[in-house]
């Protein structure tokens, strides 16, 4: 596309430039603008359904705002690109979630308009409430603005700062992207009217959740006694937020500059907590992505005047299909099983699982600290509960873990996706700290498979326990072992050795521990060194015996993993070696104590060392250089 398509565009280089121009102008701004987001996002990927769906509200928000001075915050911040552009990054959009280049998500060090980072759900109205009541104190009276999705508006976390703000007199403005409803008409009659907001899912959503939240808060208490006799009017927008303290407004076109625009600029002058409820479309402007915005919610490269396209040559089985194959194989066989997932059914692998049994899949919204009470509560009763989950977002309910599930040794099993680095989404996706938050707490066990094949095997030794288990596994695929069709376990807490040396380095006998999926590059690293290589498998219960053995055979131990090294499964080794009173030099191979930026993510495993030619330069710098050794080659 030419830079002739956005010969408006071009000339904004900061909202002020933004704020200058006429209605009209504008409205080309926002056509040129969505034509630049589906331009640049087709040669780079990304997020496109949700940043197509934000344009005009983007365009509006800047115009009547004087941002960064008024505060912008973006739940979950998938949905910024159109923010990115016009507030001087335009020219950068190439470089987005590459390595060096621009984040996905807002980022407080990018850019002075990214007010607060973002990229979990359902932190935006807090956040939001935390500035303005700071700016309060400090004498100052800008706005404070959260935008949220009707999605991210099922979390707890978002009701409990509604709840908050409604009491104060903060400067705060709740905008709720409402995408799962169409516009009403602008004519008609008010039964009409409010059949199709009463038959909207985020009043469904909105409803239920507002029984859950609300009944146990004091303040609402008597709120909560009424909710069956005033069950219609909670559903009615002008009624549930309201009665949180807020002054509401909507539903309006959030498409509709001369909509949006005149609302923001009588809201700027209002005091106290403000609600505007804007209606939008996932995919607006791209026919392809309105007809299926889950398809272009986070695309690759493709060709526009195409779509998305499936590879000619299917690529190689992912470790979150595996899981979902052995989902449905499992649940045929046990009827016991049952799958639940916070609003994830895609990116955990569990689309076919839905299709198949229905009944037996729970997709509680997102909603993490409900997912896991939730499952405990269901274990409690004899059923076998499978939490599918991201490592990233499973922090979000550590404490349920510990207290609901772990402290009443319940046997549910955590299928965590995402586990290590995950490239593009960045430090806020990574799963780099299940390991050691995950051992540390008593009756949890954790298993770290190698590949595809093992991890099929360990969520079948998994589902076996009578007590809670996690199984971690990256992003993306392995090495290319096929899983076995059985359902055949692999024996508890036992690793393997892998490769015996037959020589020593430099006079030493090293081992290599590895943990999950390092253990391929570390098998290269040890054919360089002659080493000794084990695939432990398993953080927690370590295999104490096998390694006890290890290091009465070996001077030396070095330990791999894709997560961090503090409190990681190294540690985990370094502890067992003491309290056995066995005393050997360790290395442990990790993480660093850093966030890891977005990036490939071969390249981000090679520039923290984690690739095989990495393993053998830091095994070779603690032990020593051997004379004459030779490159790993790396296939």
């Amino acid at each position: 596309m030419s830079t002739n398509s956005f010969s408006l565009l071009n000339t904004v280089n900061d909202p002020a430039e933004l704020r200058r121009m006429s209605r009209a102008e504008l409205k080309t701004l926002a056509s040129e603008l969505r034509a630049f987001v589906l331009d640049s996002v087709s040669k780079t990927g990304g997020h496109l359904s949700s940043n197509l769906g934000t344009v005009e509200l983007t365009v509006a928000l800047h115009k009547v705002f004087e941002t960064p001075r008024d505060r912008i915050i973006w739940d979950v911040g998938h949905q910024s690109y159109p923010h990115k552009i016009l507030t001087g990054r335009r020219e950068r959009m190439g470089t987005l979630r590459q390595l060096g280049g621009l984040s996905g998500f807002p980022l407080r060090t990018e850019s002075e308009y990214d007010t607060f980072g973002t990229a979990h759900s359902s932190t935006s109205i807090s956040a939001a409430l935390g500035m303005a009541l700071a700016a309060k104190q400090l004498g100052d009276d800008r706005y404070s603005i959260a935008v949220i999705g009707d999605g991210a508006m099922t979390a707890g976390m978002a009701f409990e700062a509604l709840n908050n703000a409604g009491v104060s007199d903060a400067n705060l403005l709740v905008i709720l992207n409402d995408n799962d409803m169409s516009i009403s008409p602008p004519v008609g009659a008010l039964n009409r009217y409010l059949a199709q907001l009463m038959s909207g899912q985020f009043y469904a959503k909105a409803r239920d959740v507002g029984k859950q939240v609300l009944k146990p808060v004091p303040p609402l208490l008597e709120l909560a006694k009424r909710l069956e006799q005033q069950a219609k009017g909670m559903v009615v927008p002008a009624t549930l937020f309201e009665k949180f303290g807020f002054n509401y407004i909507g539903p309006i076109d959030g498409h509709d500059l001369d909509s949006l625009i005149p609302t923001l600029e009588n809201i700027k002058g209002l005091k106290g907590p403000q609600f505007l409820h804007v209606v939008t479309k996932k995919g607006q402007g791209y026919k392809l992505a309105e007809a299926d915005p889950i398809a272009y919610h986070g695309p690759g490269k493709f060709d526009l005047a195409i779509g998305l396209v499936k590879p000619a040559t299917p690529p190689k089985q992912t470790f979150t299909q595996v899981f979902g194959q052995w989902l449905c194989d499992m649940a045929a066989k046990d009827s016991r099983l049952v799958g639940i997932t916070p609003a994830m059914r895609e990116g955990s692998g569990m689309v076919e699982f839905e299709r198949k049994f229905p009944k037996r899949y729970y997709d509680v919204g997102i909603a993490e600290q409900h997912a896991v009470t939730f499952a405990a509560g269901m274990a409690c009763e004899g059923v076998k509960p499978v939490v599918a989950i991201y490592s990233t977002f499973l922090q979000r309910a550590y404490d349920q873990m510990i207290h609901d599930v772990a402290l009443q040794n319940l046997p549910v099993v955590f299928a965590l996706d995402r586990a290590g680095l995950v490239g593009a989404d960045g430090a806020t996706h990574a799963g780099a700290y299940d390991i050691a938050f995950v051992r540390c707490i008593p009756n949890m066990s954790m298993a770290c498979p190698a590949d595809e094949r093992e991890c099929r095997q360990l969520l079948t030794t998994a589902y076996e326990q009578n007590h809670p288990v996690a199984v971690r596994y990256p992003r993306g695929a392995g090495v290319g072992v096929t899983p076995l069709d059985d359902l055949e376990g692999l024996p508890f807490g036992k690793g393997e050795v892998r490769r015996r040396a037959t020589g020593t380095f430099q006079g030493k006998r090293i081992a290599i521990l590895a943990f999950g999926t390092l253990l391929y590059p570390a098998l290269q690293a040890a054919e360089a060194l002659d080493a000794t290589v084990v695939n432990m498998r398993w953080a927690k219960p370590l295999d104490t015996e096998l390694l006890l053995d290890i290091a009465q055979s070996h001077d030396a131990i070095v330990t791999v993993e894709e997560g961090c090294i503090m409190g990681g499964a190294g540690s985990a080794v370094n502890e067992a070696l003491q309290a056995a009173d066995v005393l050997r030099p360790v290395l442990q191979l990790g993480l660093p104590d850093a966030f890891i930026e977005h990036g490939d993510p071969a390249r981000l495993l090679s520039l923290q060392g984690l690739d095989a030619q990495g393993i053998r330069q830091s095994i070779e710098k603690r032990f020593g250089q051997r004379n004459g050794a030779t490159s790993i080659k790396v296939a």
